[in-house]
Parts: C-alpha cells; structure tokens; sequence
C-alpha cells in the first residue's frame, strides 16, 4: 500500500490578486474546474482541525507542522452522514474542542446533525462555503485561484501545494506571492465571521 505523503501548503486571501492571478493563466494551462457548496464547522478554541462537509460527507484535516511558513495538513478521519453518536462524540466533538452535546439519537443524518446539534451548541459556529476553483500547475506544485462566498461574504484565494517545500517556495517567488500572509481556511473563515482579529 502507497504511503500518504501529506502536503504542504501556502493559502492567501485577498479581494483580488491582479498580477498573481495572470502570472498563473500565464505560466500553466487551466487544468481543473470545480465548484462546490461547504459548511465549514468552527468553535473559538479550535484552529488546529479543519472540520468541513462536502456532498454528506465530513472531513476533518489537523494540522501537524509549520515549516519555512507553510503549514502541512494531515487527514483526522472521514465519515458519511448519518453518522453514528459515538463518531459525533468522540471524533468531531474532540476536534471542536468544546462541551459534548446531549445526544437524543442513535445516529443523524446531516441535517439532524446540523439542527439539533451544531446550531443550538453554545460554542459552535456553521460557515456555509461556496467555492469556483481553477486549478494549475506552477513548479511542479498544485495551484489554484479560487473565487469565494463565505455567508454570503466574496473574497479570493490563491494557493499552492506539494510535499515538496522548496518547490511551494519557489512558486511563491515565481507568482509574486512573497509579501502574502499565509492563512489555513480554519484562520480566514475566522476572520472573516469576526471570531479572530484581521491581524495578529
């Protein structure tokens, strides 16, 4: 069995990124294009497991190490809806980081779960996600540009991939993206609901 190799990455987010943006159309050829609704789940103590769900299905990705400014995510765990109590409980309850909720059901269905357990909990917050991704390849690295609703809020993102560091690192440099902070989804969805400060 091939052994997962988890990413690097470097993220940036920006109203636009004029010179980035063409610099990408420039260099690589439009790869891939996709478009998809999320639901990000975020609690204020928790910026180190990035908890999503996508066509009924919940990711959850932590973050294992911070090397020359980027950041390399690992997968937590995946699980279909319904899901069972004890998964809710024991694994995305662990990856809040908050209070264990009631539970009134063996198992729920996503929207069950959203209604009767995210919703009313005192310390979790639902960003619904919708993202139009255009994928490239710049120095070897997956690359995107990606054009953004967070509740409702537009803003972009650009980022760039690999298990190599060195190649993102050169990408950066390649695209213009030197002076761009560095920000996960968990951190900027944060932000942009006024649960984190702008800056550090």
């Amino acid at each position: 069995m091939q052994e997962i190799r988890p990413r690097y990455e470097f993220r940036a987010f920006a109203q636009h990124f004029g010179l980035v943006e063409e610099k990408m159309r420039k260099l690589s050829k439009l790869e891939k294009f996709r478009e998809s609704s999320e639901i990000y789940i975020l609690s204020p103590g928790n910026n180190e497991n990035n908890i999503k769900i996508r066509y009924d299905t919940l990711d959850i990705k932590v973050l294992v190490k911070t090397e020359k400014g980027l950041q390399q995510w690992n997968p937590r765990m995946r699980g279909e809806f319904p899901m069972k109590m004890e998964v809710i409980r024991d694994e995305v309850f662990a990856a809040l980081g908050v209070a264990v909720s009631e539970f009134n059901r063996a198992e729920y269905t996503l929207e069950q779960y959203l209604e009767e357990i995210i919703k009313p909990h005192p310390e979790t917050v639902l960003a619904r996600v919708f993202k139009r991704r255009f994928g490239y390849t710049i120095n070897g690295c997956i690359s995107e540009i990606a054009d953004l609703l967070v509740n409702g809020a537009a803003i972009k993102t650009v980022a760039v991939e690999s298990v190599d560091v060195e190649a993102i690192l050169k990408a950066k440099e390649i695209l213009g993206l030197q002076e761009y902070e560095n920000v996960n989804y968990l951190l900027a969805i944060k932000r942009i609901l006024g649960m984190e400060p702008l800056t550090d």
